[in-house]
């Protein structure tokens, strides 16, 4: 239990009863917040720090240029004056098993309200996660959707085209033993793998073992979420998800060379109409370009496979990846599960992905997946469909017969066109 100290004519929080500053325990895993602790990555607050690496992720270096460079107090704590999430989440029974989540703080929208007592003792918590509401504006919605796919509701599809979300935006937080335990390893190692990986980045991964929260300089996630949100965990609704993973040059500025977009957009159009049967839609956005490899590695090898003898072929797809990057993705979806289990979720009716490696992770964690729903084949660009066999052919999709559109749209009673 915490108790209060003065130090400096200013009131802090110990969990050492003779006022040292030991770092504030994290139970991961508890049955409440209080219990489970603050995550407290201030490095500004290092006598109360207790997690390795820095809040905002990757964004954190931008941070720092802007200390360097006068425009930011490195004392600046937050003003978190009505910045609670705008729809209120959880908890749910997830949040409290250390296995279900372990990659990101289920507490982390919730830091103003749950640690209030330590925030108003000096410590600088911050929110890892921020719930808000938003309008989409979707090109292809706007086109399509007067009569012709999707029709106005008011509610979730407007007269506009536009689109009414919950969105949540997150920050990873990695508890090391979970995460170890995820790819099957031990924590020393894998703590080890990351500081030399990094080129020595971290010393306190190796030097505090005492600490088992990190939060990495990566990116990390954005949930759009449609419908009513108590749909997503009630059984008597249906739900559909796409979790897509990050690809610039299609989502962003409509690169051919791939399905992203495509299949980004068919799981938006799945997600509005679900939600307007009375169920809900999820789309789970993943900070990972190029399967992880990043945005420079994906060019080297489009150019590698462009270049090769015999032009680009499904057969030697993986091959030019292996040879740039040493490996054919480094998406690893074990991880991406958590996002889910956070939201609540046990059960999906309409998972719109064909990636066995997605499935597999979670069905893994005992989420339950009806049907899943392929990218329908006019969907795929011309310039994609080497891609797309190169794929099947290394195990990426499913093996299973894929229902046909005609079999699709007579299962759930909707029309052709939607498949």
């Amino acid at each position: 239990m915490a108790s209060k100290t003065t130090v400096s004519n200013h009131i802090v929080l110990t969990s050492h009863p003779t006022g040292g500053q030991k770092p504030i325990e994290i139970k991961w895993g508890a049955t409440d917040a209080k219990t489970r602790g603050p995550v407290v990555a201030t490095p500004a607050g290092s006598g109360w720090r207790n997690a390795i690496g820095s809040y905002s992720g990757s964004y954190s270096v931008y941070r720092a240029l802007a200390v360097a460079a006068g425009s930011l107090d490195p004392l600046h704590k937050p003003d978190l004056t009505n910045t609670a999430p705008a729809v209120d989440m959880g908890p749910f029974p997830q949040w409290t098993d250390p296995q279900k989540i372990v990659s990101i703080d289920p507490w982390g929208h919730r830091v103003e309200d749950v640690f209030a007592d330590h925030i108003e003792a000096g410590i600088d918590v911050r929110p890892t996660m921020a719930v808000t509401r938003a309008r989409l504006k979707v090109p292809e919605l706007i086109a399509k959707h007067s009569g012709l796919h999707l029709e106005a509701d008011g509610k979730v599809l407007l007269e506009t085209g536009e689109v009414n979300v919950t969105k949540v935006a997150i920050e990873p937080v990695w508890h090391l033993p979970g995460i170890a335990q995820r790819f099957n390893t031990d924590e020393h190692t894998m703590r080890r793998s990351l500081f030399e990986q990094t080129g020595g980045m971290f010393s306190e991964l190796v030097t505090r073992p005492d600490l088992h929260v990190f939060l990495p300089p990566i990116g990390g996630i954005t949930v759009y979420l449609f419908g009513d949100v108590g749909a997503i965990t009630d059984s008597n609704r249906q739900l559909s998800c796409r979790v897509h993973d990050e690809c610039n040059g299609s989502d962003v500025f409509g690169s051919d060379i791939c399905t992203c977009r495509p299949y980004l957009i068919h799981g938006i159009e799945d997600a509005i109409q679900t939600a307007q049967e009375g169920g809900a839609g999820v789309i789970v956005y993943n900070r990972k370009e190029g399967r992880a490899l990043g945005e420079v590695t994906k060019f080297l090898v489009y150019n590698a496979r462009k270049r090769q003898h015999g032009g680009d072929t499904a057969d030697r797809y993986f091959e030019r990846t292996e040879c740039v990057a040493g490996v054919q993705d480094m998406r690893f979806q074990e991880l991406m599960p958590d996002v889910l289990n956070w939201l609540g979720i046990t059960r999906i009716d309409r998972f719109i992905s064909m990636s066995n490696l997605k499935y597999d992770a979670i069905v893994g964690q005992g989420i339950e997946i009806v049907e899943r729903i392929p990218i329908p084949e006019h969907m795929v660009p011309t310039d994609a469909k080497v891609e797309m066999d190169a794929k099947k052919a290394a195990g990426y999709f499913t093996n299973g017969e894929v229902p046909t559109a005609k079999e699709l749209a007579k299962k759930h009673g909707r029309d052709l066109k939607d498949y």
